[in-house]
């Protein structure tokens, strides 16, 4: 049996993810990408993990500032998920575009406003996995707001279903 990418890439479809946009700062511009290979790590101390493709530009900057936000999307929130997938050399329009808003941290990582929740870290390791690198990094902070996830599955964005019982 011969696996290939593309039987790859439909069997981990069926794994159903939340969405988040990974944030940081670049010499005052916000910079971001969309991001579903994302999982918390440990406790003690708290750590997560980010997977990014070596070719998107948020890569470098990852490396080079050391800090970022990861902002988990609430399920109004689609379309800023579509903004920041696209391969774009800056995100000037986000605001106009996709009605993405900004506050910043006190150590000035930007934080997506209507988010579910939202975590700033700091970049303790990486280690590159074939086209991705894996970013571990320590989480310093949190901010926890109420409401339903932004959920992506088969290819398709979804929202939260009913509980399941029994």
């Amino acid at each position: 049996m011969s696996l290939n990418a593309a039987e790859f890439r439909e069997a981990m479809g069926r794994f159903a993810t939340g969405v988040t946009i990974v944030t940081v700062d670049l010499d005052g511009e916000v910079h971001g990408m969309t991001a579903n290979a994302f999982a918390s790590v440990s406790l003690a101390p708290l750590l997560l993990l980010v997977c990014v493709e070596h070719s998107a530009r948020t890569h470098a900057h990852l490396h080079a500032k050391k800090r970022f936000g990861v902002n988990i999307l609430a399920e109004h929130q689609r379309l800023i998920s579509e903004y920041y997938a696209k391969p774009v050399y800056t995100h000037e329009n986000a605001e106009k575009e996709a009605g993405a808003r900004f506050d910043r941290t006190a150590k000035g990582t930007p934080i997506l406003r209507g988010a579910l929740a939202y975590l700033e870290c700091r970049l303790q390791s990486a280690q590159d996995a074939g086209d991705h690198t894996i970013f571990i990094a320590e989480v310093e902070e949190v901010v926890v707001h109420p409401g339903e996830p932004l959920l992506f599955f088969r290819g398709k964005y979804r929202k939260i279903g009913e509980e399941v019982v029994g």
